[in-house]
């Protein structure tokens, strides 16, 4: 059997811009319906929601008749989710509140196998098909994607030394923890942060790496995509259902 392909990871390779929407809503139900929409692919996000690692499966599984592809995003850079996570099968994980290259290094090596890494040997998971690839402990990382967040003042001014880091194939600006981090906490467009995203989209792309971004904002959207922006996630699943229900019950009030 052959190793499981990863188009999102081909896409950010050859300089596309796939367009990804966030699944914050952990139902596999809920999955299934916006895969069906047409996204290039999906972030189903552990951190910030109550998904535990069965309902993530779950959403993996509902996910594999679309061409949408899963990114998840574990809630720590900490080795042992993230071999969790790759052995139930996700190809792409995006790991929160990287602060410098050192950390970076540290997600790099929780997602190879010794002697590259630290990932712990599983011969019978979802990601080898259940034992049937036969040469995947070898080729894993061939399609194996690291995204990691740069989210604190901090961590902007170290873009270059993290996008460094070989085995990182994009960095994530996290616009609401940025703009917290200096001094903004509840804002999503203030002039100073916006500006230090614009420059950290840019530093991110010069540096040979892909850059990424959620917005709900149409115009910041395209902004972002016209600085060089890949991987950009405009919208979310609880924000669609959420402000589809105020505008529906607003019409009769």
């Amino acid at each position: 059997m052959q190793l499981p392909h990863n188009p999102f990871k081909k896409a950010l390779t050859e300089g596309r811009a796939p367009i990804g929407l966030w699944a914050s809503l952990p139902s596999p139900y809920a999955v299934e319906v916006i895969a069906g929409a047409g996204f290039d692919w999906l972030l189903i996000d552990t951190e910030h929601t109550p998904a535990d690692i069965e309902t993530v499966l779950a959403e993996l599984q509902a996910a594999s008749a679309y061409a949408s592809h899963p990114v998840v995003r574990i809630p720590w850079n900490d080795f042992v989710a993230v071999k969790r996570f790759l052995d139930i099968g996700a190809l792409t994980l995006m790991i929160p509140q990287i602060a410098d290259a050192a950390e970076a290094r540290a997600a790099v090596e929780a997602m190879r196998y010794p002697p590259r890494g630290v990932r712990g040997v599983g011969g019978t998971t979802r990601a080898t098909r259940f034992g049937r690839v036969a040469d995947y402990a070898r080729r894993a990382e061939e399609e194996l994607c690291l995204l990691v967040q740069v989210e604190t003042r901090e961590a902007l001014d170290q873009i270059e030394a993290i996008a460094a880091v070989d085995g990182v194939d994009g960095i994530f600006i996290g616009p609401a923890d940025l703009h917290a981090s200096f001094g903004f906490v509840g804002e999503r467009a203030n002039p100073e942060v916006m500006a230090r995203i614009d420059d950290g989209i840019r530093r991110i792309r010069a540096a040979g790496k892909a850059p990424g971004i959620l917005t709900s904002s149409e115009p910041d959207a395209k902004h972002w995509l016209s600085l060089g922006a890949q991987f950009v996630a405009v919208g979310s699943d609880v924000g669609l259902l959420a402000r589809a229900a105020d505008a529906l019950i607003a019409r009769f009030r």
